[in-house]
């Protein structure tokens, strides 16, 4: 049993040990790659996210400057309809008045 007990001790130490803190040592390392790599990432997020922010209020700031409010619009669209409806009467008017010149006309 001593030969075993040397023998086992002996694969421990020789090969199990240095295997082991092998295992851990790379464990270790990929752990500490990945926690850099995500702490990267998350800067590189919080700088897009603001850049997008920005670009978002630029935008919004210049549709305010340059599109028609919705009261705008509405007036817009009021002044036409009333054009419309008047070119409409004055077409009902030249219309009625060609039908009476046929009507007094012979033919």
């Amino acid at each position: 049993m001593n030969i075993f007990d040397t023998g086992l001790i002996w694969w421990i130490t020789a090969v199990d040990l240095p295997a082991m803190t092998g295992l851990f040592w790379l464990i270790f390392q990929s752990r500490k790659e990945a926690d850099e790599a995500i702490e990267t990432l998350q800067e590189t997020l919080d700088v897009r996210l603001a850049q997008l922010r920005e670009g978002l209020s630029a935008f919004k700031l210049e549709v305010a400057k340059t599109y028609a409010s919705v009261g705008d619009m509405k007036d817009l669209e009021t002044r036409i309809v009333s054009h419309l409806l008047r070119i409409e009467a004055k077409l009902d008017q030249t219309a009625l008045k060609t039908e009476s010149l046929k009507a007094f006309r012979p033919e």
